[in-house]
């Protein structure tokens, strides 16, 4: 089932381009590190379950591209435009092949059932 998405007839004509540009600038740079990396790591300082995904990563010799926006107290905007665009609530954000994987419990359930070695495994080409 897809997610629901306010649909663009809902939005007035005089708001969709704020909409559609909304924090662009953060997300055409997860979008590029997301193409350009096998596993992106989006997070904020001081929080430990992004440490916890990246440590997961780091003991399974798993190399990450890491961005982070801000921490508790700062770039929320930043990071809300994230949360918006990708549908997850929480953070990290963890992305193999161009996949939104889920968060740091959601990555070792992967690594524990295998499941992420054979995401890593596949050729970047087949979906």
């Amino acid at each position: 089932m897809p997610r629901p998405l306010l649909a663009e007839a809902q939005l007035h004509p005089a708001i969709r381009l704020a909409v559609a540009g909304h924090h662009g600038d953060v997300l055409a740079a997860a979008q590029q590190a997301i193409a350009r990396h096998p596993v992106v790591v989006f997070g904020m300082a001081g929080n430990p379950f992004v440490k916890k995904a990246r440590r997961l990563l780091d003991a399974a010799g798993i190399a990450h591209h890491d961005i982070d926006h801000g921490n508790y107290l700062s770039q929320w905007r930043r990071r809300n435009a994230l949360k918006m665009w990708s549908g997850w609530p929480t953070f990290p954000m963890v992305f193999v092949r161009g996949v939104l994987v889920g968060g740091a419990d959601d990555l070792a359930r992967l690594q524990a059932s295998g499941e992420l070695k054979r995401l890593l495994a596949q050729d970047p080409a087949t979906p």
